[in-house]
């Protein structure tokens, strides 16, 4: 007969052993663990292997115009002042465009510093969108569809990959965009939404840099252990009317985003602290002129979050790109404020060997014309227009597409909205298919029931 064994499992050794410190410190692995495996901003997998692990958006609020700035339209500039038809008296380009880099790809003087990267940037030439007017496209170019509120592509992202820093919101949006529904999760639980920071403050440590803030992201009024004690309390109290509702998205939400808020209190301050950084990178970035000094603290603080974890992470700069009037002088002031920074926050990834697997887009709302408004000015143009993506998988040096002779609307290779959302959520790891909520009976997505990924500009 077999004798039963007396050697002590590996459970009773940890419950006995030093009074029980193993099992203590066993159990409280296991119970992170399973905390982590709950929280909805754990990481995730990707449905399959990802080119880009996070997205910094810069986001150029009005519509930038493509033929003054990456879509080089000499026929334009031979025609200028001709009533070409079909066309009102066209308007050639007051700035030179010349080739850069080995790739060769033409850059309007207006981005000296960007050009110096020409042979990072995938130039998508032949953007078209549903309509040529403010606030819709605003809404389209962030989620898709502007006739119903719907998540926004930072909240589809960190819904389907989660964050990697649990101390950090995944979503950040900077100088946010006009309205809540462009950064907002819609029908996906609150927690998924981006985190909003609001202008810059003189920073406390130097008299020469700006600083971006959170807005009371601590109460002064109580201590760290009694702010505890409060959310413990509101924490009990939610749970309750989540038990009583069964499933409640918005009270989720409301549960994760104090716990969140909570343990941002320690982190949050010192990503966005950019005096922290070396004075060279300060002024790579243009910290020390008044010019460059706003957008690129801005700049610089999402390289920071990058770093440190955050899953997207968006930089808005002005609601300035809307030259009806006046478009040598304002988009002089525009690219002068944002070519520096952007540069520099090139430079600095591919210093830091994040390039290569984030994903950096510049983009607008829409286009402008090739014909004059008044005279010097360019009017709306959802047809055709421009924007560039960096890094994270995509084709470095690369012309994608192209708009007619004059720039009037996307001719070959033509680019929507939502192939470009499709193409994103692919360079992550994401189908755009398989990337659904259930609500209200249907399978919602962000591409709607379109989108093709275009796959010609991955690497």
């Amino acid at each position: 007969m077999t004798q039963p064994c007396l050697l002590p499992s590996r459970r009773q050794i940890l419950q006995t052993t030093s009074s029980g410190f193993g099992f203590l410190a066993f159990s409280a692995l296991t119970t992170l663990a399973a905390e982590k495996e709950r929280s909805p901003l754990a990481p995730k997998k990707p449905h399959f292997p990802a080119r880009a692990k996070r997205v910094i958006f810069l986001c150029m609020r009005g519509a930038p115009s493509h033929v003054d700035t990456f879509d080089y339209k000499p026929k334009l500039n031979r025609d200028s002042g001709k009533a070409a038809k079909g066309y009102a008296k066209l308007l050639g380009s007051p700035w030179e465009f010349h080739q850069h880099g080995e790739s060769g790809l033409p850059i309007s003087d207006l981005f000296p510093n960007l050009a110096k990267h020409a042979d990072d940037l995938c130039l998508i030439n032949s953007m078209n969108t549903d309509v040529p007017n403010h606030p819709p496209a605003t809404t389209m170019l962030h989620t898709g569809n502007f006739q119903f509120v719907r998540p926004s592509l930072g909240a589809w992202t960190l819904y389907g990959l989660g964050t990697e820093n649990q101390s950090l919101p995944g979503f950040v949006t900077m100088a946010p965009p006009n309205g809540a529904q462009n950064y907002g999760s819609a029908f996906l639980p609150a927690i998924y939404q981006g985190t909003p920071i609001g202008k810059q403050t003189r920073n406390r440590f130097s008299q020469s840099s700006n600083r971006t803030t959170i807005h009371n992201i601590s109460n002064n009024k109580l201590s760290r252990d009694l702010q505890r004690v409060q959310l413990d309390y509101l924490k009990t109290l939610n749970q309750q009317k989540l038990t009583r509702d069964v499933a409640n998205p918005e009270v989720e939400g409301i549960i994760e985003s104090f716990e969140l808020a909570f343990r941002m209190q320690d982190e949050v301050p010192d990503v966005l602290d950019v005096s922290r950084e070396p004075e060279a990178i300060r002024e790579a970035y243009g910290l020390n002129k008044s010019t460059t000094s706003r957008f690129g603290s801005q700049c610089l603080a999402a390289r920071r979050m990058a770093e440190a974890g955050v899953r997207f992470v968006q930089v808005n700069h002005g609601a300035s790109w809307d030259h009806h009037r006046n478009l040598k002088a304002g988009m002089e002031t525009n690219c002068g404020q944002t070519d520096k920074p952007i540069a520099a926050l090139l430079n600095d990834l591919k210093e830091r060997d994040m390039l290569k697997d984030t994903l950096v887009m510049w983009a607008g709302e829409f286009g402008r014309t090739p014909h004059g408004q008044s005279t010097d000015g360019r009017d709306h143009n959802n047809k055709g227009f421009s924007l560039w993506m960096a890094g994270g998988g995509v084709r470095g040096g690369l012309r994608y597409g192209s708009t007619d002779d004059y720039g009037y609307q996307a001719v070959a290779d033509k680019v929507h909205i939502h192939d470009w959302h499709a193409t994103i959520l692919y360079l992550l790891g994401l189908d755009h298919e398989r990337l659904t909520y259930r609500y209200a009976g249907r399978d919602f997505r962000l591409t709607n029931v379109s989108g093709r990924v275009v796959k010609e500009i991955v690497s």
